[in-house]
């Protein structure tokens, strides 16, 4: 009699599994981001290999894990720590010790001068429009439209080196970013400083060409949510050690200033026209390295962020409906309230994907679920109330190019977040795993990526560049 496959033994629940096990190499300070790739590539060879051979792929990824725990004391290690996995037991057959090598040994330190020689190249690029008489400090149009092609192409060309990334992807890649340099530069923007239409590709055009950086982070091989739920996770990593590296720039720079005043120069202009365009390039790439070199840290780090962060920003917007409605005051729609509105419904939206990433995809529902449904709720009202007042402004006044990205934007958090309400909800019912979360925001990066390309490309020309 055949055998049917069980439900679990999916691709999809496969790929959950190869997730999980790489997701622990990750956090080992002995396993470089190159030396995950080239584990899981044994283990997706043996898994192949014994799925030729009639194992079904719960079966093969079992005995694939058990010939790899024999020569892995990490496997070893994932094993111990995921105790409710049926493959403990085939793995934990022998004790090992800790691996030696650290996160700057030879091959991180070989990482990081990449990162350094690549953070110098975004440097020496983002000065060179300073030669055609483009100064950082007086042209801020300019930088502000291609600040992602003075940084976003290095970070690209990182993990092109780092992933195996193929020939034609790298090649790709390239053509989008050059492609998308020569039309947003060939737009003929109103001469006017701050054109809207110039504002919004400005501000739209980085959030489309991400997802090429995900393309070479992930090493071309995109399908799968974890794949990319590893990508939005990198997304946010990278977001914490920036800001820090910012911070600690700005201290830098408070003590240039301080210390070249002492003795009476004045040191201003070349800040501005060199540190601070320099800066702001370089950091990316040293950011993106300690991301990778770093990962056992940040990722202790994120998940006690996210759970400081959701109930206050939950409480936050539960104390505001209330506000609103007792004092039955409507919602401003200045362009600097929706901006701060936006940015608000865009941290929630953060905040649960990290919280996503950083849990067990086995665990039972928990208090911390419920604070996430309710935050993800009191967010979603809140985005509703927005949506009421830019298209009341909108029947009113008519339309404007920030009106109309406004309203298509609220739409798009609007779909999220209600889909990310209904499923967590059936999740905490027990109607559906936790992975159908996890898949729906990581493909919802399509829609994402897709409505920033149609406001940095097409609104220029709807709105004839005003």
């Amino acid at each position: 009699m055949d055998r049917k496959r069980p439900d679990d033994s999916a691709p999809d629940s496969l790929e959950r599994q190869i997730g999980a096990w790489r997701a622990h190499l990750r956090k080992s300070r002995a396993i470089t981001g190159s030396d995950a790739e080239e584990l899981e590539d044994h283990l997706r060879e043996q898994i192949a290999a014994l799925g030729a051979g009639g194992l079904l792929e719960d079966e093969a990824f079992l005995v694939a894990v058990k010939r790899l725990g024999a020569i892995d004391v990490l496997t070893r290690e994932f094993a111990r720590e995921h105790s409710e996995r049926l493959w403990k037991q085939l793995v934990l057959s022998g004790d090992g010790g800790e691996g030696s090598a650290g996160w700057l040994g030879t091959g991180g330190s070989r990482r990081m001068w990449v990162a350094l020689l690549l953070a110098f190249a975004a440097g020496v690029a983002i000065k060179l429009p300073a030669f055609f008489g483009i100064d950082f400090a007086d042209s801020a149009p300019f930088y502000a439209l291609n600040i992602g092609f003075f940084t976003l192409p290095f970070i690209v060309a990182y993990f092109a080196w780092d992933r195996p990334l193929p020939r034609s992807s790298r090649l790709w890649l390239a053509v989008v970013f050059v492609v998308a340099a020569i039309i947003v530069n060939a737009y003929p923007f109103s001469p006017s400083p701050g054109s809207d239409t110039e504002i919004l590709t400005s501000i739209h055009l980085p959030i489309a060409l991400w997802l090429a950086v995900g393309a070479a982070y992930v090493g071309g091989r995109w399908r799968g949510s974890d794949r990319r739920m590893d990508f939005v996770r990198f997304t946010g990593e990278l977001f914490i050690y920036y800001v820090l590296i910012a911070l600690g720039g700005g201290v830098l720079i408070g003590v240039t200033f301080n210390l070249f005043q002492a003795i009476g120069i004045d040191v201003e202009p070349q800040v501005q026209s060199w540190i601070v365009p320099c800066g702001i390039a370089g950091a990316t790439l040293v950011a993106t390295w300690l991301v990778e070199a770093k990962q056992s840290v940040i990722e202790n780090m994120a998940p006690v962020l996210t759970r400081i962060f959701a109930p206050l920003f939950g409480l936050l917007l539960l104390v505001f409906i209330v506000t609103m409605a007792w004092t039955g005051r409507d919602i401003d729609v200045a362009r600097e309230v929706l901006i701060a509105f936006d940015l608000l419904l865009v941290v929630v939206i953060a905040l649960l994907l990290y919280s996503i990433s950083a849990r067990d995809f086995l665990a039972p529902p928990g208090l911390f679920d419920w604070i996430q449904l309710t935050l993800v709720g009191t967010a979603l009202v809140v985005d509703v109330l927005a949506l009421w007042a830019i298209a009341s402004r909108i029947s009113e006044f008519g339309f404007t190019p920030n009106r109309v990205a406004a309203l298509g934007e609220n739409v798009v958090l609007l779909v999220n977040l209600a889909g990310s309400a209904i499923l967590y909800a059936r999740f905490l019912r027990g109607a559906l795993p936790f992975s159908r979360l996890c898949d729906w925001q990581t493909t919802y990066l399509y829609v994402i990526a897709a409505w920033a390309a149609v406001v940095a490309f097409l609104f220029p020309l709807v709105f004839r560049f005003a």
